[in-house]
């Protein structure tokens, strides 16, 4: 470990040399003491401010002096003169002309520093060896050298060559023969004599990881031992052995700390292994040289042996050398990392002013330790994280006051005072640590040295060998005498603390080498010969052959009897069945499914923001890798949920008949061979552009070790930064194809301060419930580690987790005899030893079940009778967790030949997992397997556990780590008493337990009452443990005997083959004929009875589980076996309590003798099956005392005291002054913790990525998954896939309208087609003759009136019945078409070609624009119209701007003779409300990029929002008072607008020159759902004749502007529109290319014909039908063109349905229905918060017969409606006259009117022209007029009194209040 300098601090307050005030000061210190030792607080109350020193003496422990340590004067110190004489001088020869001479390079310039230089290889000559030099100019950095090992001492600081040879690695000079010259070449600026003794300090090493990082300390003399390189192996010491590899994480874990400041803590990365795992004493200080102590003042300790490895914890100040036997002394640096970290206040504490307040002092660090480790239980071992929570607790405590007036008000103008509360002095602090140890009964020794910590040490040797600290298990010594600085030290004694201890400093590599020695060199024989010992007669093989020998005549297969039975079984009732085993169907849970959602709604929002990471819009389909751990199960296990999910079909990767091989090319393991596979993935994703590719990197916390760990070390381990070297690679982060998805379900390591993945790019499984509410309901529940804990509560009768204490007891035995021995070892051979006597037995020696555990043997009993239970055989899984692989097959080896000498092959099978090799299945079970599972395939073999549904076995499972793989719901028991207890992190600790997550059946919740069905009675069996008060007791196993009689009388027996037995019962019989008779007996024929059948699932398993024996009904079983005359008195008395079940089968026993009467009612029962209630009981799961303890025991946050370890072995605490995790915390808030709190160490894969916090430093298409183990995240991610491939396939098609154009058969004779069939444009001669075609044929207007045309005959058929107004969305037809590449876009689609159009640019800020105000006045409005125009920048050339002053004057407007094909003439004006994300305005693409005008038109609240998503569009901003209007008003500024910018522009250009009418008229008034535009192509058989074919295709809007725009004639044309698309559109409606006919959605207006025609600006709906007759009666042309048509997309927000009509009174807002918009004058009706005309044309449309009742399917007598079309419904008719003079209307000679519609008729209306109409006896008058008075002067001034009859009741009004200005109505009948 070596020398690090110890960073100086200032000390303040430390050098207080005043006396104790003593007779007080003792009673009151010795009452505090002892209150703080019987508080629950682990941390003292800061009481110590009462008890030293008086207010007046405080302020002189501000002048504590500074403490530094200076290197120099320690290596005098080695040399030879005293560090109080002066130095001799040394003159350096100046260096060469023109050299190199900065500190840390060579004189070639070459870099030397070990912190630059670990990662590069370096060639070292042959008998050279890499050291590390010390110059006095860098203190914190090592130079590296090479120097010839010959010149080096030997371990045993002996036999060094005098002199020197070496060479420089920077430069690569060589043949340095002299030191001098070498340290002059090196620059190591000696102002002494150099000498290498005193410079060459370290060796350097490579680490597992293969960084060079610092060694052991050069021995130069004998007394000088490497404190730090011994090890707690018993074989040899390697005397390279990196220290730091004591560690869990070996690499790069000592890197130095350049330029270590004074005051600032040693940061993470020199604390080595100090975080890598929790144990306080593995915790070292370095070995420093106090530059104040003489050679002779370094005491050297010589160490005696002792029986166990001893960890010595360093705290402060100077450690000395150790020699003698070292292997039984291990140095640690974790307490003084601690230590050093908590003398740093962390950042998130100075916003309360931190930075003033002084760091906990060494004192009360070391004096909270010794608290600490008091209050620890024997078998308890000290945690580092409980250490730091006191530490800040107490500093907390400490600093109330400062924090509270930082949090209230300003800081003071002077920072308070540190000495303000007295602290604890290094006089005084021995004495304090011995009071607080005195009530410890010596479990805390505490040793005060007078002069070094050297004498402490030996005096503490000395008291072991002595024996004296037998109950002892921490000795702390402390050494106050370097004045105001203390020295300390803490020895762990205590076998157990110090054997945990010891063996967490190992890395796993060094866990399984140690392993592997103990087990080749055969240490583990005296194990072996223990255990034979303990048998009565001998070996325990003895007993097995004499067994064996014995019964193999009798039992030649143990299946024998059973087989008669299947075979009758079969004879009787066919093949046996299973009700039980079902494999369940592959389906999404709707979890799954929400979780797929999430995760393709953060990949919309990464497209969604403005950065262009990811561009959807571009991809046509969707491609995937998945990269999985190398194991094969896992591997067979992905190919197994790929094939099943279908995925590869929906995403349209394979094709139906797939095979396993194209399968496969979607799995990529992480092995030796990925890197090719990978390679071709980069190279598809690379040559398909178009294609999404998901990358996700599933079980992604697995080797996150970084790349250049890789590189030193691929030749050996190539799965070693595999993934930092694929997923992170530069093509990867670069392709923007390809999207990285990691899953885990700890993803702890990948959320550090250096992560790549945005905290915003995090999905996390969502929570079942959220205040009481299930949010997704399942019939199945999650049973993971919460679940389990929860089940250890008291209230809980049944623990799930347990811990088997005899089992420990023996270990912690057999650890003490055995102290050369790692745990693991003893461990492994005690728990098969149990399993082994277990066997023997259940099996028939029934003596042998002395020799194990009730929880093996209950475990053993089901294992072993469970198939008994089921005709078809089925049985449990146990899974026996082995870590270490040489032990797994150990394990294999001796329960394999137990179960062969107990003839018990074909009972159950043994299975050995590893992540190397497949599963191994015996013959005999793979039949039986594929019987279960239907399978016909020969070669059929399990390739995953979840294969083994059903197989009785016991699955040991090895590894270090886990992979993924997945259990078969017949596990019910998991096996974990070997886990490795020792290094234990959060991640570690999870994973393990991970194993047990299971889903139970939601029919039968697991609460109290129901956990309770199955347990046997407990009057005859083994108390389930021999700790009674945490009794481990699950649904299966057994209750303590102290139970109640009231729930004793509640359980079943369950009988011999899986009840437990009591020793006492069962000593008597062979337990094996015992148990397996009755099973045997009690097969039944039937497997399963009528009333069962009939019952709801639910309601079958409770009776089940009630009678059936434990094992066959579920996961959790019984142990031992009980007599069947026990058996049958208990489930007599278990029968009233069946009675009351909702079962209507008879009360069994489980078991009977083979004569019992009620054999025939037995055998129903007894074959129910163990996987019966496996679906609804999770497993049992065993472990160590030390795991259970943790993940039991809660901190103060109320979370497991796991949840607070160190997160993952790859990182380290940012600091020690953190905040625990809460409890109420979610998956987010604990991310945001750990990045906070957590920092990569060196070796790990993000550790490069420093920009700390900077949002620039995360990736920005790549997420992370997590959810709990097992919960079904890869169903999830397999379904986000398909969701992604259907939404990207959705987002290249759209649902247009496809609707049959209506009212066709209603056109007249061919007189009135245009028949010229190939002109491209319209013939204005031709086009003139034609008739105007009244009729309505835009299928949106199905439900509106029909307009009578010149023939009332064709109006009289019967238009059907209205549709509901809600039905009106609805129900349109809609065909989903794929986008052309000319369609138009909402705000969702971005591309690299209209980035710029778009106004979005990820290197620019969001387009200028200028707000333009803009004025017109118009005379029908009576007042100036002011409109304002947001012009971006980009577009102010389209606009004219008065000069100076910038004024806007006009838009510019072409020429008609412009001839141009690089723009659009016509700007385009779309009015658009409430669709700012979903209006299609992206008119690049349909534009082909030509360009054009293009203006929005909206409404003045709505601004803000439109410009937020459309920053590069021109907007026009109607004036307020249309914020409540409808469309009708947009199209009137529009239109008015644009002829008073014609005006303007005319009157401009014409000063130019050009002639007024040579100005371009026309505008487009598009709607803002046009996406897509299409021409017809016709091939004419003749011109005329009647045969013709043609084709329709997607062109540009570009294309049909200009052939529109280039027309003949077209300023004579006043409305020009065109067809809209339907895929049924006939040959009939495209044959004629134009018609005269009204024109919707899309038209192209000349404003200059138009311009006495307006829009009503009132009008909200039918305004374009309303405008089109106006523009026919003014005697102007509109033409339709036919072969071009206009798709429209279902746009389901804004437009028309963002108008609600709503009670203006009431506060909810209750849908009013339209009876309702209008009532009587002066009533007390509710009135409406909507616009006055809304109500109206709402009203008319669906309630006009209520005015016009003789109109009601009437269409021959229409409405005469006077210069204004208003849709009255479908079911009556209308006819339009305009009353302008000159104007064009319907001949209504013929015509006998139903009604009169006058609708805010003007002076055009008169008496005289009212006259000219013919009206029915009966027909009815509806006069609308803006107010009352209005009325009464229209009824007047028309004379309508004259004809038409008039009552008072006939008046109505629209539902508004009179500030709304309500319309009135008033009706009459003609006379």
């Amino acid at each position: 470990m070596g020398c690090l300098k110890q960073p100086a601090f200032c000390k303040m307050g430390n050098s207080y040399a005043g006396q104790l005030k003593t007779t007080r000061f003792e009673e009151v210190l010795h009452n505090s003491i002892e209150a703080s030792l019987r508080s629950n607080s682990l941390a003292p109350r800061p009481v110590f401010s009462q008890l030293y020193l008086e207010a007046e003496q405080q302020l002189s422990a501000l002048e504590g002096g500074s403490r530094m340590d200076n290197e120099d004067e320690e290596e005098e110190g080695e040399g030879g003169p005293e560090p109080n004489c002066a130095p001799n001088p040394y003159q350096m020869l100046p260096p060469p002309e023109g050299c190199c001479t900065t500190d840390g390079f060579c004189q070639a310039g070459k870099d030397l520093r070990l912190v630059s230089i670990s990662d590069e290889p370096i060639d070292v000559p042959a008998g050279f060896l890499l050291v590390g030099a010390k110059a006095p100019s860098l203190p914190d950095h090592l130079l590296v050298c090479a120097v010839d090992k010959r010149f080096l001492p030997d371990d045993n600081g002996l036999n060094a060559l005098l002199g020197f040879s070496g060479n420089c690695v920077g430069c690569g000079k060589k043949g340095f023969c002299y030191f001098t010259e070498f340290s002059n070449h090196i620059n190591l600026k000696l102002s002494t004599q150099p000498k290498k003794q005193k410079h060459l300090k370290y060796y350097l090493v490579r680490n597992a990881q293969g960084a060079l990082t610092k060694g052991p300390l050069i021995c130069w003399r004998g007394s000088e031992f490497r404190s730090r390189q011994t090890s707690t192996s018993v074989g040899p010491c390697s005397l390279f052995l990196p220290p730091e590899s004591a560690g869990p994480q070996a690499a790069f874990s000592s890197e130095p700390i350049s330029g270590t400041i004074p005051g600032i803590p040693v940061g993470p990365q020199q604390a080595g292994c100090a975080a890598s795992h929790p144990s306080l004493a593995a915790a070292v200080a370095p070995a420093v040289f106090n530059g104040k102590d003489s050679p002779k003042h370094q005491q050297l300790v010589k160490t005696n042996p002792v029986a166990v490895a001893r960890p010595l914890a360093l705290g402060h100040g100077n450690f000395p050398y150790l020699c003698g036997n070292l292997n039984d002394v291990v140095v640690s640096p974790l307490l003084y990392t601690c230590y050093q970290n908590a003398q740093s206040v962390s950042r998130a504490y100075e916003q309360y002013g931190a930075s003033a307040m002084q760091p906990i002092s060494e004192e009360m660090q070391l004096l909270l330790t010794v608290y600490y480790l008091v209050q620890l239980a024997a078998d308890q071992v000290p945690l580092m994280e409980d250490l730091e929570q006191i530490f800040l607790r107490s500093w907390r405590e400490s600093h109330l006051t400062e924090i509270r007036q930082y949090q209230q008000a300003q800081p003071p103008p002077f920072p308070p005072a540190p000495g303000a509360l007295a602290p604890v002095t290094s006089a005084q602090l021995p004495w304090l640590a011995g009071l607080a140890a005195s009530s410890c009964n010596d479990s805390v020794h505490i040793i005060e040295c007078t002069y070094s910590l050297a004498e402490g040490l030996s005096e503490m040797f000395r008291l072991l060998i002595e024996g004296k600290l037998a109950k002892t298990s921490y000795v702390v010594i402390i050494c106050a005498c370097r004045g105001t600085a203390i020295d300390s030290c803490i020895a762990v004694t205590g076998k157990y603390q110090a054997r945990i201890l010891s063996e967490s400093l190992l890395t796993p590599a060094e866990y399984q080498k140690e392993v592997n020695y103990e087990l080749v060199t055969g240490k583990v024989d005296s194990l072996g010969a223990f255990f034979s010992t303990l048998c009565p007669e001998g070996n325990i093989d003895i007993w097995l052959d004499k067994f064996h020998k014995e019964n193999q005549g009798r039992i030649s297969s143990p299946l024998t009897a059973s087989s008669v039975t299947k075979s009758s079984m079969l004879d009787v009732g066919g093949a046996p069945v299973c009700t039980s085993y079902n494999l369940e169907p592959h389906h999404i849970r709707p979890f799954q499914l929400a979780v797929a959602q999430k995760l393709l709604s953060h990949v919309c929002s990464i497209a969604d923001s403005s950065t262009q990471n990811l561009d959807l819009g571009s991809f046509e389909k969707v491609d995937f890798l998945i990269c999985i751990p190398p194991s094969e199960v896992t591997y067979q296990q992905t190919l197994f949920h790929i094939w099943h999910s279908g995925v590869l079909l929906e995403l349209g990767l394979e094709k139906e008949h797939m095979t396993r091989q194209r399968v496969e090319q979607y799995v990529l393991k992480l092995d030796a061979e990925a890197q090719t596979k990978f390679k071709s993935f980069l190279q598809n994703s690379f040559q398909n552009p178009h294609t999404l590719f998901v990358l996700i990197h599933d079980h992604a916390h697995w080797d996150l070790v970084s790349s250049a760990v890789h590189n030193l070390y691929s030749q050996s381990d190539p799965p070693v930064g595999l993934v930092d070297r694929l997923l992170n690679c530069r093509e990867v982060k670069e392709a923007s194809n390809i999207v990285t998805l990691h899953v885990t379900s700890f993803p702890y390591a990948l959320q550090t301060q250096h992560t790549l993945i945005s905290p915003y790019n995090e999905i996390h499984w969502p929570a079942s419930y959220s205040n009481g509410v299930d949010l997704y309901p399942e019939n199945k529940k999650y049973f993971g580690l919460s679940e389990f804990i929860e089940s250890t509560l008291s209230g809980h009768s049944l623990p799930l987790l347990r811990y088997d204490s005899s089992f420990e007891a023996m270990v912690a035995a057999l650890g003490k005899r055995f102290p050369r021995l790692h745990s693991a070892v003893i461990r492994t051979f005690v728990l098969v030893q149990h399993y082994a006597a277990a066997m023997m037995a259940v099996h028939g020696l029934s003596q042998m079940k002395n020799h194990t555990s009730v929880e093996t043997l209950e475990i053993t009993q089901n294992l072993i009778n469970s198939p008994k239970q089921c005709p078809c055989g089925h049985g449990l899984m146990v899974l026996l967790r082995v870590p270490c692989s040489p032990l797994a097959a150990v394990a294999y080896e001796r329960l394999a030949h137990v179960r062969a000498r107990l003839a018990l092959e074909e009972r159950f099978e043994i299975i050995l997992g590893s992540a190397s090799s497949g599963i191994t299945v015996g013959k005999h079970f793979v039949r039986q397997l594929k019987l279960w599972q239907k399978i016909e395939d020969a070669e059929w073999r399990p390739r995953t556990y979840l294969e083994l549904e059903g197989l009785p076995c016991i699955l040991i499972l090895s590894g270090m780590d886990l992979h993924g793989e997945s259990l078969p719901r017949s596990l019910r028991y998991c096996d974990l008493r070997l886990i490795n207890s020792s290094c234990l992190v959060r991640t570690a600790v999870e994973q393990e337990l991970g194993l047990a997550a299971y889903f139970v059946s939601n029919d039968a919740p697991l609460e109290k009452g129901a956990r309770n069905e199955a347990l046997e009675s407990d009057a005859d069996k083994l108390s389930s443990t021999d700790n009674e008060d945490e009794e481990p007791v699950t649904e299966a196993g057994a209750p303590s005997e102290k139970r109640s009689p009231v729930k004793r009388e509640r359980c079943r027996s369950h009988g011999s083959a899986s009840s437990s037995c009591s020793s006492k019962a069962s000593s008597s019989a062979p337990c094996g004929e015992s148990s397996a008779q009755p099973g045997e007996q009690t097969r039944s024929p039937l497997p399963c009875g009528p009333s069962e059948e009939s019952r709801a699932p639910g309601e079958r398993q409770r009776p089940q589980a009630s009678q059936g024996p434990p094992s066959a009904v579920s996961r959790h079983s019984p142990g031992p076996v009980l007599q069947p005359d026990s058996s049958l008195k208990t489930s007599q008395r278990g029968a009233p309590v069946l009675g009351t079940s909702s079962s209507q089968l008879p009360s069994p026993g489980s078991s009977s003798s083979s004569t019992a009467p009620t054999a025939s009612t037995l055998v129903l029962q007894t074959s129910q099956c163990s996987l019966t209630k496996a679906l609804r009981q999770p497993p049992i799961v065993f472990l160590p005392k030390l795991v259970y303890d943790m993940v039991t025991s809660t901190d103060s946050s109320g979370l497991p005291k796991a949840a607070s370890l160190l997160p993952s072995h790859s990182v380290t605490w940012a600091s020690s002054f953190r905040p625990l995790l809460s409890k109420t915390m979610t998956s987010t808030e604990q991310s945001l913790y750990y990045r906070q709190w957590t920092a990569p160490r060196p070796s790990h894969m993000d550790y490069g990525n420093r920009a700390e916090g900077r949002m620039d430093s995360f990736h920005p298409r790549r997420l992370l998954l997590s959810g709990p183990p097992q919960i079904g995240k890869t169903g999830a991610y397999l379904q986000f896939l398909s969701i992604l491939s259907r939404m990207l396939v959705r987002l290249t098609e759209v649902d247009v309208y496809d609707e049959e154009e209506i009212n066709i058969n209603l056109r007249e004779e061919s007189d009135w087609h245009y028949l010229q069939l190939s002109d491209p444009w319209p013939d204005l001669e031709l086009f003139q003759k034609l008739p105007f075609d009244y009729i309505i044929h835009d299928p949106k207007y199905e439900d509106a009136s029909s307009i009578c045309s010149h023939h009332p005959s064709m109006r009289s058929e019967d238009r059907g019945m209205s549709r509901k107004p809600e039905d009106l969305y609805v129900r349109r037809q809609t065909a989903r078409m794929r986008l052309s590449k000319y369609a138009a876009y909402n705000t969702y689609h971005h591309c690299e070609r209209c980035h710029q159009y778009m106004g979005f640019h990820p290197r620019c800020q969001l387009y200028e624009s200028t707000l333009h105000a803009f004025a017109f006045s118009y005379s029908m409005l009576g007042e100036e119209i002011q409109l304002h125009f947001i012009i971006p920048k980009s577009k102010e050339h389209h606009f004219v701007f008065s000069q100076p002053g910038g004024q806007l004057e006009s838009m510019r407007l072409p020429l008609v003779t412009d001839k141009s094909q690089e723009y659009i003439k016509s700007p385009t004006f779309t009015p658009t409300t409430g669709r700012h994300e979903h209006g299609l305005f992206n008119l690049y693409h349909a534009m082909d990029g030509a360009s054009h005008l293009h203006v929005l038109v909206v409404k003045e609240y709505e601004m803000a929002i439109y410009k937020k998503y459309w920053p590069n569009h021109i907007m026009l901003v109607l004036p307020s008072i249309f914020n409540s209007a409808g469309v009708g008003a947009a199209h009137f500024l529009i239109k008015e607008l644009s002829y008073h910018n014609l005006e303007l522009e005319r009157n401009r250009q014409e000063e130019l020159g050009i002639k007024p009418q040579d100005i371009w008229p026309f505008i487009v008034i598009s709607d803002d759902s046009c996406v897509m535009w299409n021409v017809v192509d016709i091939d004419c058989g003749g011109e005329r004749s009647r045969e013709f074919s043609w084709s329709e295709r997607n062109v540009s809007l570009k294309h049909i502007m200009q052939h529109i725009e280039s027309a003949p004639n077209i300023t004579h044309y006043a409305l020009i529109g065109m067809r809209k698309w339907s895929s049924k559109a006939g040959s009939r409606q495209v044959r004629e290319p134009f018609s005269r006919c009204h024109v919707h959605d899309f038209i192209i207006l000349n404003v200059d014909l138009t311009q006495n025609v307006q829009y009503n600006q009132n009008r909200f709906t039918c305004d374009d039908v309303d405008f089109n007759l106006r523009v026919h009666s003014a005697g102007l042309l509109l033409c339709r063109f036919n072969r071009f048509s206009v798709m429209k997309k279902q746009v389901a927000v804004g437009g028309h349905r963002s108008f609600h009509i709503t009670s203006k009174v009431s506060n909810n807002p209750v849908a009013v229905v339209p009876a309702q918009y209008i009532c009587a004058p002066d009533s007390k009706h509710t009135f409406l918060a909507a616009p006055a005309q809304l109500l109206l044309e709402e009203f008319l449309q669906h309630h006009s017969h209520r005015f016009f009742p003789l109109s009601l399917r009437n269409h021959g007598h229409p409405v005469l409606s006077v210069d204004c079309y208003l849709n009255l419904g479908s079911q009556i008719s209308v006819c339009y006259v305009s009353s302008r003079p000159h104007s064009l209307n319907v001949s209504c000679s013929d015509f006998a009117f139903s009604g009169l519609l006058l609708y805010l008729c003007d002076s055009f209306v008169g008496a005289s022209f009212l006259k000219n109409f013919h009206f029915l006896k009966g027909a009815t008058l509806c006069v609308i007029c803006q107010d009352r008075n209005s009325l009464r002067q229209t009824v007047v001034r028309l004379e309508l009194e004259d004809e038409w009859q008039f009552r008072l009741r006939d008046e109505f009004q629209t539902a508004n209040a009179k500030e709304d200005r309500p319309l009135f109505f008033l009706t009459g009948r003609h006379i």
